[in-house]
């Protein structure tokens, strides 16, 4: 029996494109879209999620908001924010982005311009299939200090050091929590729902910070 692979998010590339032209793309195409641009090197990439691409993001972004309630820390959640660096002539639509550390710097913010304001703290993508764009290369040239890349089965942690990601363990965000085993709670919500895989999430976290604490 032969078994077709599921579909779960779209690529399509263009190449040669110029900064300005990939800024109309931009512009063209607004904000009322289903689909992701990343611009590097002359490349443009078109992300176009479908339903276990986008329902994988957003359990994550559940996932993260209750860590940063049990952790205590506050969160401005940008989504798909568009990330634009004119000096790199870089830039990128994560699946969901998050500032948490320099959350205080942007609050009161509409509008985030990166030629003034920070990066996000924590960007998150999911990549069923391999992006055409090094996303290692492109969040680290962009300072992005924390990335996480889910490809359905393994959620990887990066973070930033001299301009380099290195894969961690622990996230730096949410230590001591041991986020890399977020994929199981994933699976689980296919079983018993996202509400309720979301409160046994939460329990769970509760228990690792209260671990944590015994042996302190």
């Amino acid at each position: 029996m032969i078994t077709t692979p599921q579909l779960v998010e779209t690529r399509t590339l263009l190449q040669n494109i110029s900064w300005q032209t990939f800024k109309a793309i931009l512009a063209d195409m607004g904000n009322e879209r289903n689909s992701r641009l990343t611009y590097d090197n002359a490349i443009v990439e078109i992300m176009t999620p479908l339903m276990p691409h986008e329902n994988s993001n957003r359990v994550i972004e559940g996932f993260i908001l209750v860590l940063c309630e049990e952790l205590g820390l506050e969160v401005k959640s940008t989504g798909s924010l568009t990330l634009i660096r004119n000096d790199l002539e870089k830039g990128a639509e994560p699946d969901s982005s998050y500032y948490i550390q320099n959350e205080f710097l942007v609050r009161d913010k509409e509008n985030i311009d990166l030629d003034k304001d920070p990066p996000p703290d924590l960007v998150l993508e999911i990549d069923f299939s391999r992006p055409k764009i090094d996303k290692l290369s492109l969040y680290a040239a962009m300072g992005i200090p924390e990335f996480w890349q889910y490809n359905g089965t393994v959620l990887r942690i990066y973070t930033l050091s001299a301009s380099k990601y290195s894969e961690v363990e622990f996230s730096p965000t949410f230590v001591p929590v041991k986020v890399r085993e977020i994929p199981q709670f994933i699976q689980e919500s296919k079983k018993i729902g996202q509400l309720a895989t979301k409160n046994a999430f939460r329990t769970w976290v509760r228990q690792q910070i209260s671990n944590a604490q015994a042996h302190n």
